[in-house]
């Protein structure tokens, strides 16, 4: 596959790089932000090699090539445009689309970046519930083979560091998004987290160092596993920094601005930020649970069929800050539904794409099928629904019905997450020991229901036949 000509086939197809602002791209998709939208030719982009599907959404043309294939793909367009991978859109293209829009791809530019982190240690996390759970006959891995314990020990550190210093990397990302210094926000992270305050798993348990200021006793504790509170420090960070830019002498700027911001943020962190925002994300996380546990199999289902149609708005992202708290606070919260979810709709989608493929004749449509079904099992699922469900409508009806079904199991039997992972098949790392029957249930059921509905509506309704009218 030739990267160099299908990078240049998509800028030309895309108006020419003068059209283009920017490119950058998250797991599976290509971002352009373009000058004229118009200027745009999405069928002949279509055609390209590689490409699974397109299409607009708020203030980016998006392409669809797919995990990996995307990376390289990216690199050679940014290579061809001159442009750093880090090209910061401007202020103009940001404030596009409505309030809410706006907030969603904040969160997504925050949370993007860290995904394949926070993964990584999900993963790790779920490797070692494997090697220390009870699974043969009352006893762990690690109990049968002792000599394994040393692994798990390791592994256990190995998982749990993304998410002790998840406020490092929120920091960065977020002030970097927020228009500060990227490096200022990573040493708030740190402040956050430092090991001489109170980690945070500990409140309840054990009395926290108290700092006597002035009068006022400020208690002393860290920030580790919290979402919210960070979001808030690095917003205040880069609008403190951004401040003192403006109004301090170019020969002191150095020096006294980054002092200032560190300091004044900090103490705002411990004195007010910090403690109001990490009480209103553990209520966040543990409304929004109640709620779904309370609802039971009608929660479960509702938000199962939903699902889908949130991830085309891309609201989807805005799950990430609740499902981190739900994951950094296991003890508390049980474990993360939204995982469990993703999950039911990821496979479901994937089903449908698979029997999509045994039963069209179109030879270009059974060559995304392949590629796509596979890639949404295993957690993927933007190539399928952009390039096959939703292009047929009638198997993404099907595929959010089986995600409901599946979902509306899973809650009813309380199946939760223990750890963030791929949402899909893998998914079975990343759950509750006690729950590996369950799921794989669900899973059957969203894939079976979402297969049977695919076959029926594909008969009922004629759906190759309606596409061959559309294509002609």
């Amino acid at each position: 596959m030739d990267y160099a000509k299908i990078a240049g086939q998509v800028i030309e197809q895309a108006g020419g790089k003068e059209n283009i602002i920017s490119a950058v791209h998250c797991a599976t998709r290509l971002r352009l932000q373009l000058r004229d939208e118009n200027l745009r030719n999405e069928e002949a982009i279509s055609d390209i090699e590689g490409v699974k599907g397109v299409f607009m959404t708020q203030t980016q043309f998006q392409i669809i090539f797919g995990s990996g294939l995307v990376n390289l793909v990216c690199a050679e367009v940014q290579k061809q445009l001159g442009q750093a991978a880090d090209t910061v859109v401007n202020e103009k293209q940001e404030k596009k689309g409505n309030l809410l829009q706006r907030f969603v791809k904040m969160l997504s530019d925050i949370f993007v970046p860290i995904i394949p982190a926070i993964v990584a240690g999900g993963l790790l996390m779920g490797l070692n519930n494997i090697l220390t759970s009870a699974l043969f006959h009352g006893q762990s891995l690690i109990e049968l083979y002792p000599q394994w314990a040393g692994l798990a020990s390791a592994i256990n550190t190995f998982a749990n560091a993304p998410f002790t210093f998840l406020p490092v990397l929120i920091g960065f990302s977020a002030t970097k998004k927020f228009g500060g210094n990227p490096y200022l926000g990573a040493a708030m992270g740190m402040i956050m987290v430092h090991p001489d305050l109170l980690n945070a798993y500990s409140i309840g348990i054990v009395e926290p160092p108290v700092w006597s200021i002035f009068g006022f006793d400020i208690p002393a504790i860290g920030y580790q596993g919290t979402v919210l509170p960070v979001l808030a420090v690095a917003f205040i960070l880069a609008a403190i920094e951004k401040k003192l830019h403006k109004i301090t002498p170019t020969w002191l700027d150095n020096l006294t601005t980054p002092l200032l911001s560190i300091m004044i943020t900090s103490f705002l962190t411990f004195i007010c930020v910090g403690p109001v925002l990490r009480e209103a994300g553990n209520l966040l996380a543990a409304g929004i649970t109640w709620l779904y546990n309370s609802l039971g199999f009608v929660g479960g289902g509702i938000f199962g069929l939903a699902y889908a149609p949130i991830c085309l708005t891309g609201m989807h992202h805005s799950f990430i800050a609740i499902e981190t708290q739900l994951i950094s606070n296991v003890a508390q919260t049980g474990g993360s539904f939204i995982f469990t979810t993703a999950s039911m709709n990821n496979v479901a989608q994937g089903a449908a794409v698979l029997t999509v493929l045994f039963l069209t004749k179109n030879e270009k449509m059974k060559s995304i099928c392949s590629a796509s079904g596979v890639s949404a099992l295993l957690g993927i699922t933007e190539p399928a629904m952009f390039g096959v469900t939703l292009k047929l409508k009638y198997p993404f009806y099907a595929a959010i019905i089986g995600s409901g079904v599946g979902s509306a199991y899973c809650a009813a039997t309380k199946v939760l997450a223990q750890a963030l992972g791929a949402a899909g098949l893998p998914g079975f790392i990343s759950m509750k020991p006690e729950s590996y029957l369950n799921f794989a249930i669900g899973l059957a059921l969203s894939m079976a229901v979402s297969a049977l509905l695919t076959m029926i509506f594909w008969k009922k309704f004629g759906i190759e036949a309606e596409e061959k009218k559309e294509n002609n």
